[in-house]
């Protein structure tokens, strides 16, 4: 596996809260090369796999909304430090 995205995201683990359905949910994600391992809540795990152009494909798990895949790809890759972590608002 090759890292070939210019990200800020280091290999690692990154620890914040979204919003879904009106609950708050616990969401850890690991980098592993081009790889993110995504955990919901201790319940729900996929991997998305970082694009050339930063965009995100899931490749394993159950089926994400796209804008919960979207807000991750915004969390994660662009470091919003300044986000208050309420969720993707789904």
């Amino acid at each position: 596996m090759t890292d070939y995205t210019n990200n800020s995201f280091p290999e690692g683990r990154q620890e914040f809260t979204i919003n879904y359905s009106e609950r708050e949910l616990s969401v850890w994600v690991e980098k592993e090369g081009n790889i993110l391992h995504l955990h919901l809540d201790n319940n729900t795990f996929a991997d998305l796999e970082i694009q050339q152009d930063d965009s995100l494909k899931q490749i394993s798990g159950p089926e994400l909304p796209a804008s919960t895949v979207d807000f991750i790809r915004r969390k994660v890759l662009e470091n919003e430090a300044g986000d208050s972590g309420r969720g993707s608002g789904i």
